[in-house]
C-alpha cells in the first residue's frame, strides 16, 4: 500500500514539474510597443507576436540576439505603462526601446544604444509659432504620449500638457486645433504623422534628446548582457546598424 502511494506521489510530482517547466518560456521575454519606425505591428494593431513585428529596433534586436546566441520571445503589447512595469518587476523580462534617463539608470540593465530620439515640439506647417525655450511653450496647449519619457520630462519641469494613449492621436489633435504643439520624438513623430496622412509639420523647438536602449530586468545575468552588448557593437562596426536605419528612413 505504501509502495503504491509513493509511486503515485512520484508520478504526480513529475507531472507538476513538467507543467511548471512548460509554463516558463526559454530565454528572455522581450516586450515592445507600437513606436514606428523603431517597432511596430505589421497589421497596425496593438498586439502582435514574433514575425508579425518589424521596425528598426526590432531588426537590430533580432540580429543582436542571433549573434549573441541568446534565446528570446517577442511580443508587442499596449499600453507602454504596462510593459514597462512588467520588465521592471519580472526577472527574465526586457522592454525596448526605452530612453536611458538618469532616473531610470539603476532600475534596469541596459543594452545599446539602439538609436537616437530627439525631442521636439511640432506645430502645423502654417503655424506662426517660434520658440527659443521650453519655458516659452508653457502658454500653449501641448499634447504628449502617456507614460512616455517625453511626458515625464515635461511633468518634471512643471510644463502642463494633455496626454494620449497613442502618440498618433496627437497628430490628429494638432491638425484639428485641439492642441497647439505636439511634444514627440524625431523621427518617430514625423513617421506617425505620415501614417495618418499628415505631412509638412513644423519643428518649433528641439528641446532635448535621448538614446534608446533595450532595458532588461536587473536580475538578468551580466554575462547575458555582455554578450548582447558585444554583438551590437560588432553590428555597428560592420555597418549593419546603419544599413537597417537606411532601410526604414
Amino acid at each position: 500500500m505504501i509502495k503504491r502511494l509513493l509511486i503515485a506521489l512520484t508520478g504526480t510530482l513529475l507531472v507538476l514539474s513538467s507543467a511548471a517547466r512548460a509554463e516558463v518560456a526559454p530565454g528572455l521575454v522581450l516586450l515592445t510597443e507600437n513606436f514606428p519606425p523603431y517597432n511596430m505591428a505589421t497589421n497596425g494593431k496593438n498586439f502582435a507576436r514574433e514575425d508579425n513585428i518589424d521596425g528598426i529596433a526590432v531588426d537590430i534586436v533580432r540580429e543582436m540576439f542571433k549573434r549573441a546566441g541568446v534565446e528570446y520571445s517577442l511580443t508587442l503589447r499596449f499600453p507602454w505603462d504596462r510593459i514597462y512595469k512588467l520588465a521592471l518587476e519580472k526577472p527574465g523580462y526586457g522592454v525596448f526601446v526605452a530612453a536611458r534617463l538618469p532616473e531610470r539608470e539603476q532600475l534596469f540593465k541596459w543594452v545599446g544604444p539602439i538609436g537616437p530620439d530627439d525631442w521636439v515640439l511640432l506645430a502645423k506647417g502654417d503655424s506662426p509659432l517660434s520658440l527659443n525655450s521650453l519655458d516659452e511653450a508653457r502658454r500653449y496647449r501641448i499634447g504628449a504620449y502617456k507614460g512616455d519619457a517625453i511626458s515625464e520630462y515635461l511633468s518634471d519641469r512643471g510644463v502642463e500638457h494633455s496626454t494620449a494613449l497613442r502618440d498618433q492621436e496627437n497628430a490628429r489633435k494638432l491638425m484639428a486645433g485641439q492642441i497647439d504643439l505636439w511634444a514627440t520624438g524625431d523621427p518617430a513623430g514625423r513617421y506617425l504623422a505620415k501614417q495618418e496622412g499628415i505631412s509638412g509639420l513644423k519643428t518649433v523647438l528641439r528641446f532635448d534628446s535621448a538614446e534608446l536602449y533595450l532595458a532588461l530586468n536587473k536580475a538578468t545575468p551580466d554575462e547575458t548582457v555582455g554578450k548582447l552588448q558585444a554583438a551590437l557593437e560588432q553590428m555597428r562596426a560592420e555597418g549593419v546598424v546603419d544599413a537597417i536605419l537606411r532601410n526604414y528612413l
